[in-house]
């Protein structure tokens, strides 16, 4: 089976994808609008690569444009990989971008998945956004989702079935375990695993954190928060003015394989999001058997049953974070509790092995219904 994924060759995600199916004995290339670092994909040497050539900028300025005509250009070098590669099914990862390429490129069959601002933000900048992201997904043979409550709002542009393909973890990776923390052994850890950006909302962490530390002021509370972004000179501006510097450790970027060993240096996990589409961090720390307390937006609720493997709070709303997070700080047997439970929902309905089976189903029913 010959898959072509029309991707961000750079993208977290297309990898995971790219890397888990060509373990699976398919023959995987990938389209992206800019060239990759070689060394990315080194490991897999038989994952075909191709490339639009486009700068940054160009795709940046793209973005912008409301008929999404400068990814025409990439549409002959679309054909020719299609040409090249000879795929059997044809799958791009976003609704609008390469979701526009893979209609125009008129292969057949097309699959198109869905990610979140493509589903949530797209359609409302205009009237023609909204046509555009109708017209590809009307012209998709199937469409997929990573969480119910996207599968949702796309069911508001089209008629079609959209089926869900959770973005799951590999529980044998992320798992419970002893780790060389950098915190005292009785320190009690609450952390965030998110780019430093407004919409994951540090800043309500930080000032929810802020809260527990005069409640609790007798637990050696500290706080994680892994990650970079723009907006790391405002959260640390931030720790200052709250004069937490000596509870708050910033690490800056941590390579994902190193991710694991930073959820089991935590007691407690925290993604106060303003937008979400999923939650694949929630789910890493749940599979490390840790309980998660997230905002009540997006696909968050969906991965964190509120009360049994953790707690569901308001968005933007540092005083219910803080009783939350208070409620599992204070008590080491409901953290026990919820970690275990936490972990049992990811091995049912998150593991990775199971996602990727379930997503090659889905590609064999389709080619076997040609």
């Amino acid at each position: 089976m010959r898959i072509l994924l029309l991707a961000d060759l750079l993208s977290t995600h297309t990898i995971k994808w790219a890397c888990a199916l060509a373990d699976k004995d398919l023959e995987i290339g990938v389209f992206g609008l800019v060239d990759t670092q070689p060394e990315i994909y080194q490991d897999y040497p038989d994952i075909s690569l191709f490339s639009a050539g486009m700068s940054t900028e160009a795709v940046r300025r793209a973005l912008g444009t409301p008929t999404k005509l400068r990814y025409l250009q990439a549409l002959p070098r679309l054909k020719a990989a299609i040409q090249q590669f000879q795929p059997d099914i044809l799958h791009a990862h976003f609704a609008t971008s390469y979701g526009l390429l893979g209609v125009l490129s008129n292969f057949h069959p097309f699959i198109l998945s869905v990610w979140g601002s493509d589903i949530f933000n797209f359609p409302h900048r205009s009237l023609l956004h909204k046509w555009l992201l109708q017209f590809n997904l009307n012209h998709a043979d199937k469409i997929l989702s990573t969480s119910y409550i996207m599968a949702t709002e796309t069911q508001k542009y089209t008629s079609k079935k959209i089926e869900v393909t959770p973005f799951g973890v590999d529980i044998k990776v992320f798992k419970p375990e002893q780790v060389d923390s950098l915190f005292a052994k009785d320190d009690l850890i609450i952390g965030t695993v998110k780019a430093l950006e407004e919409i994951y909302g540090i800043e309500y962490l930080i000032k929810a954190f802020k809260i527990l530390k005069e409640k609790y002021s007798n637990l050696p509370l500290k706080l994680l928060i892994i990650g970079t972004g723009s907006q790391e000179t405002y959260l640390r501006k931030l720790v200052r003015d709250l004069t937490l510097e000596t509870d708050v450790i910033f690490t800056g970027h941590v390579n994902h394989s190193q991710i694991p060993i930073y959820f089991n240096m935590m007691h407690v996990f925290v993604a106060l999001s303003k937008s979400e589409s999923f939650g694949v961090a929630a789910i890493e720390a749940a599979a490390c058997g840790k309980p998660v307390v997230v905002s009540n937006v997006g696909g968050l609720p969906e991965v964190v049953d509120n009360e049994v493997t953790g707690f569901v709070v308001p968005p933007a709303n540092p005083i219910a974070a803080a009783e939350a997070i208070g409620k599992l700080v204070a008590d080491e047997k409901l953290r026990e509790q919820m970690g275990i439970a936490g972990r049992a929902k990811v091995q049912k309905l998150y593991n990775w092995s199971d996602n990727v089976n379930h997503m090659i189903s889905i590609y064999q029913n389709i080619l076997d219904s040609k």
